[in-house]
């Protein structure tokens, strides 16, 4: 009677907890490697960084969607298509190269609980850039999500202002990349979906960074070359770190796929939380009672800002 069919849901069960473990290992290994090379092994070159990761998204995206057809190739139709993904890809330049630069400074835990108050910056830019307004209510819940960074800004020992102050800009660009993004390319003939979007995205990144990391990190290739003469691991790190930049990608498209919206918000505020307990656990940085309570602040507010927006939709 009921014996056969369960199968098939089994295994897409088995399927989505296995997408969701393997976003959540490149997501969290990505942001502790980068951690690790630039402030703990002393790797001090942030944009090479991010331009390492933008060639392996570059070459994994041709080949998920070129050769594997991971997903159906979509063509950039027009010359001012190109330009506003030129122009997304800017901002998301510098927002994953002021998060990089951000990791220098600031511990991983208060690296994201900073990263925690998006939503903040995405309702900030979606209402003055757009005519979408959100219901007075949903508002107020972001209330909390500032508030408990101000806090744990209090309570972090070991805070840096510089690195705070790259560290929500960080945030707020990408904030601005995804309104952005729904403005740019909202029109039907121009809707990319986000792989390739990384398609385009990726070698245009290369593009910008390339003259930025030869202009700002001097000699960066001649100490990079040099660092892996004496140490053939330095290498190796950055080959895995910049794949598994490609993979966080590529799952997090997956995840977004294959599960609701809804879900992907309960797992990505999730996300943040496992991503400090265990940066914590391995780089050992001092925590506060302060920082924690503001670092949950925030959680409870943008947990209260997705339920808000869900009701009022």
């Amino acid at each position: 009677m009921g014996g056969p069919p369960a199968a098939p849901q089994l295994s897409g069960r088995f399927f989505t907890i296995g997408l969701v473990a393997s976003w959540y290992s490149s997501n969290i290994g990505v942001l502790l490697l980068n951690k690790y090379l630039l402030s703990n092994y002393g790797f001090k070159y942030p944009i090479f960084l991010t331009m390492c990761h933008m060639t392996a998204c570059s070459l994994f995206s041709y080949v998920a969607i070129a050769w594997l057809r991971v997903v159906p190739m979509q063509t950039v139709r027009s010359r001012i298509q190109l330009f506003k993904i030129s122009a997304l890809s800017l901002v998301f330049c510098g927002s994953v190269v002021s998060g990089n630069v951000s990791l220098r400074y600031l511990p991983v835990s208060f690296n994201q609980a900073v990263g925690a108050t998006t939503p903040f910056f995405t309702a900030v830019f979606a209402y003055l850039m757009t005519v979408k307004r959100e219901a007075w209510i949903t508002y107020i819940t972001l209330i909390p999500v500032v508030t408990g960074v101000v806090i744990a800004s209090g309570g972090e020992p070991s805070f840096h202002l510089f690195g705070f102050i790259v560290c929500v800009a960080a945030t707020a660009a990408r904030a601005l990349k995804s309104v952005l993004q729904g403005i740019l390319l909202s029109s039907e003939g121009e809707k990319l979906n986000s792989m390739n979007l990384l398609l385009y995205m990726a070698p245009i990144a290369v593009v910008l960074l390339l003259p930025a990391t030869l202009i700002m990190e001097e000699n960066v290739v001649g100490i990079t070359l040099a660092l892996a003469r004496e140490d053939i691991k330095i290498v190796w790190y950055l080959l895995f770190n910049s794949a598994l930049a490609y993979f966080v990608n590529l799952t997090n498209f997956l995840v977004t796929k294959h599960t609701s919206a809804l879900t992907l918000q309960v797992l990505g505020n999730a996300k943040g939380a496992v991503a400090v307990v265990v940066s914590i656990l391995i780089f050992k940085n001092p925590v506060s009672v302060t920082g924690m309570l503001g670092y949950s602040m925030t959680v409870i507010g943008v947990i209260l800002y997705s339920e808000a927006k869900k009701r009022n939709k």
